[in-house]
């Protein structure tokens, strides 16, 4: 992962104040392709999916976008008849202010759950950021969709394909009601690259099981997650389908990038001091292996005693036990760190101290070995903290 930004071409973005977040930080994003993009789009899986996530869902049908539009500080959701005229009122207002189709532009929103849109601000606000795009707008974009994100969360690469060098760039938000469900609650990845409809789902899909869906902070999944994918070819290199050296090169800059974007919601979980990284090697699947890691992750057990430096690992292998999964108790191995807990049915634990100093550090990894198959699975989390209590008891005020 490159550590200098560096922006896909072709397109533009920008990111205002309109007036939704109390606070009167920057609340309405705009990305905008100077050419049409090849689009693909994954959501919520909670049955009240959010009035934007049902247009977006829609809109999507083609494969084809042109812009996103994105607000934070009122999730448009549980809103009805009348949340849904207002997410196609959004989609029409971006696709006046940028020429081109309605069914061109998704909309995302995220903030609370419940209030309508103030139309009145967003429609001036759809205006004011239109007129602001740039090529160098991706950073106010990122800015404008967080909400008690303590960072800013975006991430670049590129790589040569087939002679040609292709950028992708990706934002996210994300810090709380975030569990594996499609768990992003907002990112969008832009690539100049050339890639037909079929290879991005493709690529998509996997690098979203392998990353968004790899990522829990406290096992709420929101009503609005939203996560599109657009590649607009202005790189100019040769079309990538879903086959071939080409293709195995983009999936993989794809995945390393969400992963990255994933771990960053992670470690920047509501009042969070730890990222734990949770490793489930040796299973007979993949699902069984994403199991395991899952339940240690949404332990709130597990998390508490990491926040407080308590060497309780029984509670690791309580959450292991609990997985559903398929393996043989007597054989398993769980480290924390270099430090062995478990194997063989038996503790291993040789010095607490040591243990308590692993949790010291910022990330906390777990390994667990179910020495029973070939597959492995990883899932992020963050340690479970009063400030999480503190900011969801106040969430609204």
């Amino acid at each position: 992962m490159n550590q200098n930004v560096k922006y896909p071409m072709g397109f533009r973005a920008a990111g205002v104040a309109c007036g939704i977040k109390k606070s009167g930080g920057k609340d309405l994003a705009l990305i905008v392709s100077d050419a049409p993009c090849v689009a693909a789009g994954f959501f919520t899986k909670n049955a009240f999916a959010a009035a934007p996530v049902q247009i977006s869902r829609a809109h999507l049908k083609n494969h084809v976008a042109r812009a996103i539009i994105a607000n934070s500080g009122c999730a448009n959701a549980c809103t009805g008849k009348n949340g849904l005229a207002d997410t196609r009122k959004m989609a029409r207002l971006v696709a006046r202010a940028v020429a081109c189709r309605t069914d061109e532009v998704l909309v995302a929103s995220t903030g609370v759950i419940g209030p309508y849109l103030p139309m009145e601000k967003i429609g001036a606000g759809v205006n004011r950021v239109a007129q602001e795009l740039c090529a160098g707008g991706l950073h106010d974009a990122a800015e404008a969709i967080i909400t008690t994100d303590t960072k800013i969360k975006t991430a670049s690469l590129d790589l040569e394909v087939s002679g040609r060098t292709i950028t992708f760039f990706g934002m996210a938000k994300g810090a709380g009601m975030i569990n594996p469900q499609m768990a992003t609650m907002l990112a969008f990845i832009l690539t100049d690259a050339a890639v037909s409809a079929p290879a991005l789902c493709k690529a998509g899909r996997c690098a979203t099981e392998r990353s968004f869906n790899c990522v829990t902070v406290d096992g709420d999944t929101s009503t609005n997650d939203t996560l599109l994918f657009l590649a607009n070819g202005c790189a100019g290199n040769s079309r990538i389908t879903p086959a071939g050296k080409d293709y195995t090169i983009f999936e993989s800059a794809l995945i390393d990038l969400c992963q990255s974007l994933a771990r960053q919601i992670a470690e920047d979980g509501e009042g969070a001091t730890r990222l734990i990284k949770v490793s489930v090697t040796g299973a007979r699947s993949e699902k069984d292996a994403r199991k395991v890691a899952r339940a240690v992750a949404t332990s709130n057990l597990v998390k508490t005693a990491i926040f407080g430096q308590d060497a309780n690992w029984g509670r690791i292998i309580c959450a292991i036990g609990n997985s559903g999964a398929s393996f043989d108790p007597g054989k398993i191995t769980v480290h924390m760190g270099t430090e062995l807990l478990f194997a063989k049915g038996a503790p291993r634990v040789k010095s607490e101290e040591r243990l308590r100093r692993i949790m010291e550090n910022h990330e906390v990894p777990i390994h667990i070995d179910l020495k029973c198959g070939t597959k492995s699975a990883t899932v992020w989390t963050c340690d479970l903290t009063y400030d999480y209590v503190k900011i969801n008891a106040d969430y609204r005020t």
